[in-house]
């Protein structure tokens, strides 16, 4: 356990990707760090009700307690669901390359 220590609070949107380093204290939780980052007065559309939070990419509840070097992830609601897109584009008869773009076709 950490008396103090350093963690990350990240946010990404398209345009832009955030992490804010913050000194933790020993029991520090989740939702503590992302209030002590003042993440939330640079992106007001952060709602903690609403947004799902993780550590390193697995998500945690907001009174998780922390660990020297974690780093805290505010997720954003997908505006597509991933699954939903591929499964529309098998309908639709196309073939995708890796990274999700469309194959070029060969003539």
């Amino acid at each position: 356990m950490m008396s103090q220590g350093m963690v990350e609070v990240a946010y990404a949107k398209p345009e832009e990707q955030i992490i804010i380093p913050v000194v933790a204290q020993e029991g520090m939780t989740v939702a503590a760090a992302i209030e002590a980052s003042g993440i939330l007065n640079k992106f007001p559309e952060i709602d903690l009700k609403l947004n799902k939070v993780g550590i390193f990419g697995k998500l945690v509840k907001a009174d998780t307690i922390l660990r020297d070097k974690d780093r805290v992830e505010i997720y954003r609601k997908l505006i597509a669901d991933p699954k939903e897109v591929r499964r529309q584009r098998a309908d639709e008869g196309k073939a995708m390359k890796k990274g999700g773009g469309d194959l070029e076709k060969a003539e």
